[in-house]
């Protein structure tokens, strides 16, 4: 639903309030005795998703992502909902809520409006909409064909710049119509354009004639207006004045491109000419123009072999080579904004935590926040994303900590650290969760590496435990010593159960620095897979984990490592479950939608021309010794990594029949589960896997039927009750 008119104080308290009791009311008993986080709560879980600041700082925008109740809602991802309130943290409250999807929030140029992307009501596709700061309902101020990805508007707030895909020809639609609706793989796709549109006036703000631009004398003002750009694009910003646009272009409109080909140009905001080029190479990652329009400021990878977007660069706005601010980073930029003209702020990644601080564009450095730390009683969170108000002096964050998952944060002016604003799961602090540390090993060859672990809860099983190991993907993904409990690695959840479970930040991970996240190209399921098994060696060492009870799992590139620590590494560990893994080298880097980019950041090489090398580093290639039971599961619609995949690992293992192995299969899923039963049911069958095998002596199958619709087979088995 959509607020009505803005209500006063106390009748704002007493909706929060209640929103609260009913959520309170929503969680299991469980959360109220002290036990460990439940199957049921881990998929309740609330979080922050963007965060806004108005331009003069004095408001937030931000959504709350609320996952779905597998009872009572038709299944499907998370609701998104829109909230509002003061930078001070009082008055939040939801704007757009209920059974709906907000997304790409934004202020309007005088900070009256918020506006958003979102399917509501008679809409078709996605379009744009906005409510009033001061509340009121919802109007939708511009929609089209085919739904906006992206928009910005105009400086003078007159007009908006949105992405959207070209619509289908009539010919073409007449031709489906008569049954011919073949797909020409890769080379069917429609344009991704910029349009030029005027949003309905219902809103409009007082418009300065000095900002005005005029029109073309020929234009057409009732529908919006393509510019003419050769290739797909993925990203616009306005630059200050209105007459020129900065977008992010790629050749097609394929991942593949958009990974690897996307590069940052300025273009003629009538014509659509191109007016000048950077040299960015390989990823991209955030693009902005300064206040003065003077230089561009871009995330990008350090050159076209860099496995991750994580250098801050800036470049003069008419174009020439960037220039990275921070060389020296040990670490990778996930976020940026301009506080000033000559100044830009940003978060880094720096191993296991963050960092927030400011570098100017001399390549001074201030870091002004470090995640982990205790400023006055207030641990810093980890940060994702940061947004600031026109003076810079008000930053909006979402931040998360080991004992909660993203919220809130802003920071004012000076102030020592940032405040936490929210609290969507209140019904935490009845649950007890088990410590969580940041963990140092040495690798085989010396390298120093560091991963964050777990530690069972209240050691509720006699030391040394069980392990799992949770095996992040990319490889150029990382874990931060944050909130690491999720669908797909539910550390709380093993740790009430009595695990521990380690994510091990492997060579090859980001965090830091270039030259760490390279060490494992054209070495796949080399030294870095090795890391591995000497962090479970480390933590025996340690006697924190039972060397007979190792189990293993992970997504992508982790369900990679755990297809080869199941069959090469079989000795190690004594189960696994690989979630859209890889397990032919081969057939990978042929069946999947980024070859180039495996080709360029991983691989170093393509398939065909290192057979031997690429079968060596399968983990079919080691099917007959492999003794480790596994779990192999993944979306049927994966273009990521194809599904033949997992197809050929399970029946190669079956067919041998010498170790435990089942195939689960999620219908409509691609590379990740989106669904809200999709997800409990892996979290549950991940839990079970390991349960059976690693808490049991035995090689027998668990039953296949997970008996879901007759109650749960653990003790937490109701489901969420209003």
């Amino acid at each position: 639903m959509t607020r009505g008119n803005h209500p006063s104080t106390r009748t704002t308290f007493g909706l929060f309030l209640g929103a609260l009791l009913l959520l309170a009311a929503a969680i299991p008993a469980q959360a109220e005795t002290g036990e460990g986080l439940s199957f049921e709560q881990l998929a309740a879980i609330r979080e922050v998703g963007q965060a806004r600041v108005s331009p003069d700082g004095s408001m937030l925008a931000f959504t709350v992502e609320v996952p779905r109740r597998i009872a009572d809602d038709d299944n499907g991802p998370e609701w998104v909902e829109l909230w509002v309130g003061r930078a001070d943290g009082t008055d939040l409250r939801p704007y757009v809520s209920g059974k709906v999807n907000v997304s790409n929030v934004r202020f309007s140029v005088d900070g009256r409006l918020i506006t958003y992307l979102a399917k509501r009501g008679e809409d078709e596709h996605r379009s744009l909409w906005a409510i009033p700061v001061a509340g009121g309902e919802s109007k939708r101020i511009l929609s089209f064909e085919t739904g906006i990805a992206d928009y910005r508007f105009s400086p003078d707030g007159e007009r908006v710049a949105f992405i959207a895909v070209e619509p289908e020809s009539d010919e073409r639609k007449e031709a489906k119509e008569q049954g011919y609706t073949q797909e020409i793989f890769e080379e069917d796709w429609r344009r991704r354009r910029v349009w030029i549109g005027k949003p309905d006036p219902l809103f409009a703000p007082p418009v300065d004639p000095s900002a005005r631009v005029p029109e073309s004398e020929d234009e057409d003002t009732n529908e919006p207006q393509a510019l003419d750009i050769d290739g797909a694009v993925f990203g616009l910003e306005w630059v200050p004045g209105g007459k020129k646009l900065v977008l992010s272009v790629a050749p097609r409109p394929l991942v593949d491109d958009r990974y690897m080909l996307t590069r940052v140009g300025v273009y003629d905001a009538s014509s659509g000419e191109r007016l000048a080029l950077f040299d960015n190479p390989g990823k991209l990652g955030a693009v902005a123009v300064s206040p003065d329009g003077r230089h561009v400021a871009m995330i990008t990878a350090a050159d076209p072999n860099d496995p991750q977007s994580g250098r801050l660069a800036v470049a003069p706005l008419d174009g020439g080579a960037w220039r990275d601010l921070m060389p020296g980073l040990a670490g990778h930029v996930s976020a940026m904004a301009w506080r000033n003209a000559d100044t830009l702020s940003f978060v880094a990644d720096v191993g296991e935590e963050t960092t927030f601080g400011d570098v100017s564009l001399k390549g001074g450095v201030t870091e002004r926040l470090t995640s982990g730390e205790d400023l006055g009683g207030t641990r810093v969170p980890v940060l994702t994303g940061v947004d600031l108000s026109d003076d810079g002096r008000v930053a909006a964050f979402v931040g998360e900590t080991p004992a909660h998952p993203r919220e809130l944060y802003v920071l004012a002016g000076d102030g020592p650290a940032p405040r936490r604003l929210t609290n969507n799961n209140p019904w935490l602090g009845g649950v007890a969760l088990a410590p969580q540390e940041v963990t140092k090993w040495k690798a085989r060859d010396g390298l120093d590496l560091q991963g964050v672990l777990v530690r069972p809860l209240d050691d509720r099983l006699d030391s040394p435990a069980p392990l799992i190991m949770i095996v992040h993907g990319g490889p150029e993904g990382h874990v931060s010593n944050g909130w690491i409990s999720s669908y797909s690695r539910p550390g709380q959840l093993a740790a009430a159960k009595g695990y521990a479970v380690f994510y091990p930040n492997y060579r090859g991970s980001t965090g830091r620095g270039v030259a760490f996240s390279k060490l494992g190209q054209s070495d796949a399921a080399g030294k870095e897979f090795d890391d591995l098994v000497d962090a479970v060696e480390h933590l025996v060492a340690e006697g924190i984990v039972d060397r007979k009870r190792v189990g293993i799992a992970g997504g992508s590139y982790g369900g990679y490592a755990t297809a080869w620590a199941a069959t090469r590494f079989t000795e190690h560990f004594r189960a696994g479950v690989m979630f859209v893994g890889i397990s032919n080298k081969i057939s990978k880097g042929l069946t999947t939608e980024i070859p180039v980019e495996d080709r360029m950041v991983h691989t170093l090489f393509d398939p065909w021309t290192k057979l031997e090398f690429s079968l060596e580093r399968s983990p079919v290639s080691y099917v007959e010794q492999s003794r480790t039971a596994l779990l192999i599961a993944g979306g049927t619609d994966d273009s990521r990594v194809h599904p033949s995949q997992s197809l050929q690992l399970y029946r190669a293992l079956k067919l041998i029949g010498k170790t435990p192995v089942r195939y689960v299969r999620y219908p409509g899923e691609g590379h990740g589960n989106r669904r809200a039963a999709a997800r409990d049911d892996y979290t549950r069958r991940l839990m079970r896997w390991m349960d059976h095998f690693l808490l049991q002596d035995t090689t027998e199958l668990p039953p296949w039927d997970l008996g879901l619709g007759e109650g749960t087979d653990d003790e937490d088995s109701e489901a969420l009750e209003e």
